[in-house]
Formats: structure tokens, sequence, C-alpha cells
């Protein structure tokens, strides 16, 4: 079921209709990762144009400017989870609406999500992903513990947070996440999917898209597995 969804979504990435929001969705993350980048680097440069060292010994200066700048590339990996958060709630129900159309016409389609919910679901997420991501950036320099932490805490709010976007075109705020509960082992399977692709560099720009593209089908399939609360569809 997962891997059948995995596939499915890869597929359709890169296909046309799929192919205009996905340059969309690039561009609006490096934008604002570019952003984040700029405004941190900013930062650092204001603290050592303040520190009384800077001005004794220029030398210094430019090794802590080098050191500020690549310590920002690195926290710029842990703050990648939740710029995904914004940019998947954004372009969530395009992406839907595609995979609805091509792959489960016969359905019924999804409700788009209304804004001041994509929004509140997209901050929710995204400020959630912001503290444990931090926390895990804490953990840097303890091999081992560092990657282990990002990955489970990343492969739980990612799976959670794609499955209750995608569900929640058809379903209410509770039904979603009984139906996330009943499955929580498959779904959190698909959001380990989902952190391993932002470990790799360059493809993790593809998470938003894929992310939304595997949970609409993943959501799709799990309709017609039968729960405690809820049949099977037929």
């Amino acid at each position: 079921m997962l891997i059948q969804s995995v596939f499915a979504a890869a597929r359709q990435v890169f296909s046309p209709p799929l192919r205009r929001i996905l340059w969309k969705s690039l561009a609006l993350t490096v934008a604002l990762l570019a952003l984040v980048w700029a405004g941190l680097t900013r930062l650092f440069g204001l603290f050592l144009q303040g520190h009384p060292l800077s001005a004794d010994y220029p030398i210094i200066d430019g090794i802590a400017s080098f050191l500020a700048g690549a310590g920002v590339f690195i926290g710029l990996a842990y703050l990648l989870p939740p710029v995904s958060a914004v940019v998947a709630g954004y372009f969530l129900d395009d992406v839907a609406e595609v995979v609805e159309t091509k792959d489960y016409p016969a359905d019924p389609p999804g409700r788009g999500l209304p804004l001041g919910r994509a929004i509140l679901y997209g901050l929710r997420f995204a400020g959630l992903s912001l503290l444990v991501n931090l926390i895990a950036l804490l953990l840097f320099f303890i091999p081992g513990v560092n990657i282990g932490v990002f990955f489970i805490a990343n492969a739980y709010l990612l799976g959670r947070e794609y499955f209750e976007l995608a569900a929640g075109r058809f379903r209410s705020p509770e039904e979603v996440a009984r139906l996330r509960v009943e499955h929580r082992g498959t779904v959190l399977a698909g959001g380990a999917i989902l952190a391993g692709l932002i470990l790799v560099p360059v493809l993790n720009l593809l998470t938003p898209i894929f992310g939304a593209a595997m949970m609409v089908h993943l959501h799709k399939r799990l309709e017609y597995v039968p729960t405690k609360w809820a049949p099977a569809r037929r």
C-alpha cells in the first residue's frame, strides 16, 4: 500500500500536470531558504561588528564570518522541514486536484481546505517542526544522536502533517485524527520516507510536491481498509 503510493507519487512528480506546480514549489522553497540565510547572516554580521575583537584583529573577524556562514548553511538543513510544511500547505490543494482527477476520476472530488485552516495547519506544523529541529540542531555535535533525533522527529512530524493535509480534503479534523491513529504505523513509515528524502541534498527540495502526492495516494488506499470505527469503502 505505502510502496504503491511512493511509486505513484514518484511517477507523477515530473509529469506535465505537476511540473508547473513543481517549479513554483521549488521557487518558493528556495526563496524562503534564501530569506532565512540572508537574515541569519545579517544578524551574525551585526554581532561581529559590535564585538571588540573584530576591530583589533581583522583576521579573527574574517574567520568568524566564514564559520558563521558555514554554520548557517548547516542550520538550513534543520530548517527545511518547517519550510517544507509551509510550502506543502500552500500547494497541496493544487497537487491533490491533479492526482485525484488523473488517478481517481470516479471518486467524489475533495474539498479545498479553507484558506484560514490551511494557513493554521501550515503555521502550526511549521512552529512545532521548528522547535523540534532546533532541539536536534543543539545535538549536532553528538555523533549518532543528532541524525537519529532529526530522522525520528521528522518522520513523525512530516507523516502526520502531510497525511492530515491530504485527508482533510475529505474528512473532518476528528475523522482525520482517528484515521491517522488507526493507521499510525503506515503514516509513520510514510513520514520516514519523507524524512529520508530531506537528508538528500537537492532532492530534498522535491519534498513538498512528492509528499503531498504520496499522501493523497496513501489516503485513497486507506479508504478501502476497514477500521475499528468505520467500514471499508466499496
